[in-house]
């Protein structure tokens, strides 16, 4: 590789750094969760972001929208919420007898849906079309959202009353789906001595600008990756499908595997790993970082997972452990 592409690398590694550091300020702990968000800001993707209530999910993503010069809406799902408070609708103006299109708070470059299991079906068809195409349909008309454009989802896994389960097309949506655990003793209290005040105002300056981001994405594919590392993309993803041609034997858990835009991400996010660790070239072992991430909600478990609390990450730590990096070859004696 180039001198400039190694610099290229080393150049984006410490610019997130310095958002890392940034959001570090304001958010305690929680770092593998932060730089996964970066990752995803990086490879132009969503993420879903599942815990309990009360560990920093949306002040987490509040902070990150902060520390770049951009815009950023926050929109609270509820089972009452329209498409159009979410897309925004047309208006009639009287002054020339016209409707003319009031944007919603998804125009923005990034989107906090909070609790985004808790709004119906209508809804979450007009996010489907945001996420995927970039674009809001208002009437007849079609408007680009900004770029770059990331939706940020939240969801809480414990109480599912007055819920809905999103989509099987829009979880496949999300580049990453995010498990947020409870912080560390000493995190915690670091967290309960700043936070256990009257007011608290924790602010912060940002540190990237949009142009930033797409150079660095622009960068991002410069990133090398061997065919050998795609291929192993390609059987881990499969492995999700046929368990038994790699030996495995959980195709009783399954209802599903993964679909293609798993392979697509898990050679983005990996490529993207590597850039932030300050290289630009893949290695298989940026392919097992990722895999969780990237695979846990593309992975339709059937019920006789759950009765035997089978999680789609007991079975992702099964594929990595079992699909040779390298493809097995056999001969045939003569």
């Amino acid at each position: 590789m180039s001198e400039n592409e190694q610099s290229d690398a080393a150049a984006v590694s410490k610019r997130l750094e310095l958002v890392r550091q940034t959001i570090g300020t304001v958010v305690v702990g929680q770092q593998p969760l932060i730089d996964r968000l970066l990752l995803a800001l990086l490879c132009n993707g969503h993420v879903l972001l599942e815990g309990v209530p009360g560990i920093a999910k949306t002040l987490l993503a509040i902070t990150l929208a902060r520390s770049i010069h951009a815009t950023f809406s926050r929109i609270q799902f509820t089972p009452d919420l329209l498409p159009s408070d979410l897309t925004g609708t047309l208006v009639y103006d009287p002054r020339n007898h016209s409707f003319q299109p009031e944007k919603g708070p998804v125009f923005a470059h990034f989107v906090l849906a909070d609790e985004v299991n808790r709004a119906p079906a209508k809804v979450q068809s007009a996010l489907l079309e945001a996420m995927q195409e970039k674009q809001v349909t208002l009437g007849k008309e079609t408007y680009p959202l900004p770029q770059p454009f990331l939706v940020l989802a939240t969801q809480n896994p414990i109480e599912q009353e007055g819920t809905y389960a999103l989509p099987e097309a829009q979880v496949d949506r999300f580049m990453f789906k995010l498990k947020v655990d409870y912080p560390g003793m000493d995190d915690e209290l670091v967290v309960m001595q700043r936070m256990a005040k009257p007011q608290v105002e924790l602010e912060v300056e940002p540190v990237l600008t949009l142009d930033d981001i797409l150079d660095m994405r622009q960068a991002l594919e410069r990133v090398f990756i061997d065919e050998k590392v795609e291929r192993y993309i390609l059987r881990v993803v499969d492995a999700t499908r046929q368990p038994e041609q790699y030996g495995l034997d959980f195709s009783r858990y399954l209802r599903f595997g993964a679909s293609p835009r798993a392979s697509i991400y898990l050679s983005l996010a990996s490529r993207g790993l590597a850039m932030m660790q300050g290289r630009d070239y893949t290695v298989p072992q940026d392919v097992k970082d990722v895999a969780h991430d990237v695979l846990r909600h593309r992975m339709a478990l059937s019920y006789r997972a759950d009765a035997e609390n089978r999680t789609s990450d007991d079975l992702i730590t099964e594929i990595l452990e079992t699909v040779p990096v390298v493809e097995e070859t056999t001969t045939n004696a003569g």
